[in-house]
């Protein structure tokens, strides 16, 4: 093994590198690095020079049979490799109470929104869009829910608030796009939950999985060799269901006026 020593100077873009084993530099250093002064006060006294500066540095020369550079070269890959996989591992599902939790507080949170747009704009009927759910069907019925619990007035945080507006609720997720209709009681006579919700899915052939008078779900699964991908089919949808609404005179008529044509998503609703 064999230890080399440096000394290198720097002179703006110049770099001047002296290289001696290290038995030949310690004789060096006992001299002086002689001429490095008279070299050093040279260049300090170019016009325009406004540093140099040395410096000492140890290079460790290691030299590795083939049998062990190619030990070396396969534990690098190798380590890469893992690398790569830890990254594209799918992450561990969320502790399912405090999914739960994060689903139930969107809801909430969403159905005073709801309940407000509603009685400013006088609509009976509501399609929008969350997040927390990620395309479950399960964990999207139990967000409206949340949605539609009766506000308590005596709540330092409002939640809920919007049972009497009748909604439909999409949740995209890599699976597919989940989604959920709610009728309240007193609007049934209008519009069937069912019916609505089968228009909807029907544009991509998809089946409805629970029928209600109340609640009614259903899911589009993501399809990439049929281009059917949740984030890009959700705003057709929405518009959609609105669309069905007006043909029964339950939603506003789009006069080409952007504060008429109510379609709701994640961006009209900031955290």
């Amino acid at each position: 093994m064999l230890f080399v020593c440096c000394k290198r100077l720097f002179l703006a873009a110049l770099k001047v590198v002296s290289k001696l084993t290290a038995a030949a530099f310690g004789a060096w250093e006992k001299d002086g690095f002689a001429p490095e002064e008279e070299f050093l006060a040279k260049i300090k006294a170019i016009p325009g020079v406004s540093a140099v500066e040395t410096q000492t540095y140890t290079l460790e020369e290691v030299k590795l049979n083939k049998k062990d550079a190619k030990k070396a070269m396969d534990k690098k890959a190798a380590e890469a490799e893992k690398a790569d996989v830890a990254e594209d591992k799918p992450k561990p599902p969320e502790d399912p109470a405090k999914k739960l939790k994060k689903v139930l507080k969107e809801g909430g949170k969403r159905g005073v929104e709801i309940e407000g747009a509603a009685d400013m704009g006088g609509l009976q009927f509501f399609c929008t869009s969350v997040d927390e759910p990620e395309g479950n069907v399960d964990l999207l019925v139990q967000c409206v829910a949340a949605m539609n619990e009766k506000s308590d007035p005596t709540e330092e945080e409002r939640k809920g608030g919007s049972g009497r507006v009748g909604k439909m609720v999409f949740s995209a997720g890599l699976a597919g796009l989940a989604v959920a209709a709610y009728v309240p009681e007193d609007k049934q006579a209008e519009l069937d939950c069912a019916a609505w919700l089968e228009h909807v899915l029907r544009l991509f052939k998809s089946e409805i999985i629970t029928k209600d008078k109340t609640v009614s779900t259903g899911m589009i699964p993501t399809d990439s060799e049929k281009n059917i991908f949740p984030l890009k089919i959700r705003e057709a949808l929405i518009l959609e269901a609105n669309n069905y609404l007006r043909k029964l005179g339950l939603f506003p008529e789009d006069n080409g006026d952007s504060d008429d044509d109510m379609v709701f998503g994640d961006d009209d609703f900031p955290s």
